[in-house]
């Protein structure tokens, strides 16, 4: 039997394999409107973190004022303003892609945060922060920006007083707004209306196109930038992990690289661990009060558990451990381990979620989480030329290498060519570029 390519909803009983249609998507490229073509409505640089929190190997229509009180410094200022920077989270990380991405078109890169690692800490916007921040503080904070690039703070309000206050400082300023997720893709979140806002001089970019279609369909415009990788990350450490873990050199390993939250779908893991006769490796830790389910999920296992990241190790290692990786999530508004595991050469056991359909539309080959005798015969009998396929799908559509021009493709399309160093290359879009 063979791995399963994509879950479609409809058919998820046979685990069948579905040819889908061309997988790129030009997304708000199509159209040829500008980036706010749809109805408007009313650290010092810091070491960059991976996945395991470790150090790499409405509508205003105020007019733009620039830095410069006459002309734009030579090389533009961004600030990438977030809830949270430079911790192990999805978007602190892919955050970090963007801030080197923006380097690497010539502009200057500050950071906002309310709480982690930024140039600045602005008390009040952190997620769990009692108060909202103080609008002057904010202002300074921004001030001197050219362009100001919002991760997820103006897209899911986990803290509505600072997304509210952050909404009102950046009105008349020239925004990138990146959404990751939004409100009504969360039950608690879904009573939110009017959500996220939008300004004549905002764009707006989401890491699906689930969430681009959602956007359109109340008045906002937006294009699809997938999140990217390095697709030339040397190989990890797999003996000296596995003595670290206390893993035998014959005994399976299924890691799952995550925080430990009710979305990741930790019983379901646990599952297909028991299942392979494997050691159950969960990195990250509990977060929103799942600690004490996670606690009660461990103690019940009937497998070997390893939680943490011991000693000196960091993500090329965990990698190189383990022999599956575990990533039944129910939601997600990207999924960084379905593209890690195609790089770092691993077979992947995954869950149902809407935006799973997106990326396996591009080739990959994964297993079902739920069917763990089709993971186990391949265990049994590998087919590299799965693990061939991945990897060439993950190099050839996702590598960060190209972030820059797809970056560039963004910015040029808003109407913000003068942001871009004139010595710097950035072809004009194609479907290859911009997702």
């Amino acid at each position: 039997m063979r791995p399963i390519a994509y879950l479609d909803v409809r058919c998820k009983a046979e685990y069948c394999c579905r040819a889908l249609e061309s997988p790129w998507v030009t997304g708000g490229e199509a159209d040829g409107r500008g980036a706010n073509g749809g109805a408007p409505r009313r650290a010092r640089s810091r070491p960059p973190t991976d996945s395991l929190g470790r150090s790499d190997r409405s509508a205003s229509r105020r007019r733009f004022r620039p830095a410069k009180e006459d002309t734009l410094d030579p090389h533009a200022r961004a600030t990438i303003i977030s809830f949270r920077l430079g911790g192990p989270d999805g978007v602190s990380i892919e955050a970090d892609k963007w801030a080197r991405a923006l380097r690497a078109l010539g502009l200057t890169v500050h950071t906002v945060a309310g709480g982690g690692i930024a140039d600045d800490i602005v008390p009040g916007l952190d997620l769990d922060a009692p108060v909202p921040p103080d609008t002057g503080a904010l202002a300074r904070a921004l001030d001197g920006s050219d362009l100001v690039v919002v991760e997820n703070a103006c897209s899911l309000p986990m803290n509505m007083a600072a997304s509210s206050a952050l909404a009102e400082a950046l009105l008349g300023r020239r925004a990138l707004l990146h959404h990751h997720d939004l409100p009504w893709q969360r039950k608690h979140l879904r009573h939110i209306s009017g959500w996220p806002p939008d300004d004549p001089l905002w764009a707006h970019v989401t890491v699906n196109e689930l969430s681009r279609h959602e956007l359109a369909e109340r008045g906002i415009h937006a294009t699809t930038v997938y999140n990217s990788f390095d697709t030339d990350l040397p190989r990890g450490r797999r003996t000296h992990a596995r003595r670290l873990l206390g893993v035998g050199p014959d005994e399976r390993l299924v890691l799952q690289p995550t925080r430990a939250i009710a979305r990741k779908n930790i019983p379901a893991s646990i599952r297909l661990a028991e299942s392979l006769g494997a050691t159950y490796w969960l990195t990250g830790p509990a977060e929103d009060g799942y600690a004490p389910e996670l606690d009660r999920l461990l103690r019940a296992a009937r497998c070997p558990i390893r939680r943490g990241v011991p000693g000196d190790l960091d993500l090329t290692d965990a990698y190189a451990a383990c022999d599956v990786v575990a990533f039944p999530s129910t939601w997600e508004g990207f999924g960084n381990p379905l593209i890690e595991a195609a790089v770092h050469r691993k077979p992947l056991a995954v869950g149902f979620y809407p935006v799973i359909g997106e990326v396996a539309r591009f080739g990959f080959r994964w297993f079902a989480a739920d069917v763990p005798t089709v993971l186990d015969d391949w265990l049994r009998h590998p087919d590299l030329g799965l693990l061939d396929t991945n990897e060439h799908v993950a190099r050839g559509h996702f590598s960060l290498a190209s972030l820059p021009r797809r970056l560039g493709a963004v910015l040029r399309k808003a109407g913000w060519s003068d942001l871009l160093d004139r010595s710097v290359a950035t072809p004009s879009p194609t479907p290859d570029l911009v997702g």
